[in-house]
């Protein structure tokens, strides 16, 4: 969402927000006909899977060298978004199963969003943060720990974001 990520930053200055892996995949792979999808997402796994920095971006490098030519847009689209995608590259590889994708996040705000436009007025702003809460703890019930060793991450997030992440 275009200015959102800037939106982010104004209201907290010190988040650090990165594109979603996930979405920036398939929106490059768009681009690729079926039958060399798998070489081309195999050769952009070598990008978000690289161990540093430089080494994210000799890939990306060599992945221009090779595809460029039948695709350019996705190398465009990787060079337009590095500076939000970086940030990830800087994650231990506990962290970067935590933050690979966004889709989490989006399904709470549509969940959210589903439960305010079935209601067309609120008597006040209470009630609204009311439904809000109680559709919280509804939502909370359905969600599910994707990452295997959660309490890797978390000392790994409390390393990296001391004083911002409360250690009980």
């Amino acid at each position: 969402m275009k200015g959102f990520p800037e939106a982010i930053e104004a209201v907290f200055p010190q988040a650090q927000v990165q594109t979603c892996i996930v979405h920036l995949i398939r929106n490059s792979l768009a681009y690729v006909p079926a039958r060399q999808r798998k070489a081309v997402a195999s050769d952009l796994k070598l990008i978000y899977k690289a161990a540093t920095l430089g080494e994210a971006e000799r890939e990306l490098e060599n992945f221009e060298t090779r595809w460029s030519s039948l695709y350019p847009m996705i190398g465009k689209s990787w060079r337009a978004n590095w500076s939000r995608i970086i940030p990830f590259l800087a994650f231990p590889e506990q962290i970067r199963k935590a933050v690979y994708t966004t889709n989490a996040i989006e399904s709470l705000n549509m969940s959210l969003r589903k439960i305010i436009k079935n209601r067309s007025l609120f008597p006040s702003d209470e009630a609204v943060f009311k439904l809000l809460y109680l559709a919280l703890g509804n939502i909370s019930k359905r969600w599910s720990r994707p990452i295997n060793d959660w309490g890797l991450a978390m000392q790994q997030f409390s390393i990296i974001f001391e004083g911002r992440i409360p250690l009980n």
